[in-house]
């Protein structure tokens, strides 16, 4: 098996050898010939047809972080949707992966970092996929409604050529996305390695996992992944 055949091999996660999910993919990049135009059609679809839900980021979870699951449910938090993104060129024939990351939001609520403890976001999630001989970095986690209500502007836009991942700084000149730490990229998703880390930096995680009760987060506009 070569470099690039792993990309594009079904998996636990990337599991778009389930007909609905191979489905959806032909039917967004109908009608488009370049494997630019088709990356763009996929990237717009994840990114604002499958509606940002933090609250569904738990390892423990597995069935949460398939392609298949976050298809069906229609929602999904940063690692879910670039799942899904690199599922659907991989069905297309676009070799894809994941890169994960620790990200600092800056815009993020004190809420929210009051509830993680810690600024830091461990194991952010984006697609990554080989257009034109080379790795393009796409971040397809906010759809525009939850984007306009958490100021996560200026948006992610993919131009089919080059990276879309957080802006550095907002448009006002404030600090935005800040990548702290890279944790590599994966053919698949390494699940176990996640859980071991939330388990370590988010205690309150653990107390979920752990059937202990938390107090909840009020504020309804807070994402922070």
């Amino acid at each position: 098996m070569g470099n690039f055949d792993i990309y594009l091999q079904p998996t636990e996660f990337f599991d778009f050898n389930k007909k609905f999910v191979r489905d959806k993919a032909f039917e967004i990049t109908a009608g488009l010939e370049t494997e630019s135009d088709k990356a763009k059609a996929l990237f717009y679809w994840v990114r604002d047809k499958i509606k940002y839900n933090m609250h569904t980021y738990i390892p423990s979870a597995k069935a949460n972080f398939k392609a298949s699951v976050t298809l069906r449910r229609k929602n999904g938090f940063c690692v879910s949707k670039s799942v899904l993104l690199s599922s659907f060129a991989r069905a297309i024939g676009i070799p894809a992966r994941i890169h994960l990351v620790d990200l600092i939001n800056h815009k993020i609520s004190q809420k929210i970092i009051d509830f993680m403890e810690t600024n830091v976001m461990h194991y952010h999630g984006y697609s990554e996929l080989c257009l034109n001989n080379k790795w393009v970095k796409l971040t397809p986690s906010f759809d525009p409604k939850t984007a306009l209500k958490g100021g996560f502007i200026p948006m992610v836009e993919f131009d089919g050529e080059n990276d879309a991942i957080f802006a550095s700084f907002d448009d006002e000149g404030n600090k935005f996305g800040e990548y702290v730490k890279d944790r590599g990229v994966h053919a698949d998703l390494p699940l176990k390695e996640i859980e071991i880390v939330f388990d370590e930096k988010y205690p309150k995680f653990t107390q979920l996992k752990n059937g202990q009760m938390i107090l909840p987060i009020k504020d309804k506009t807070l994402t922070y992944k």
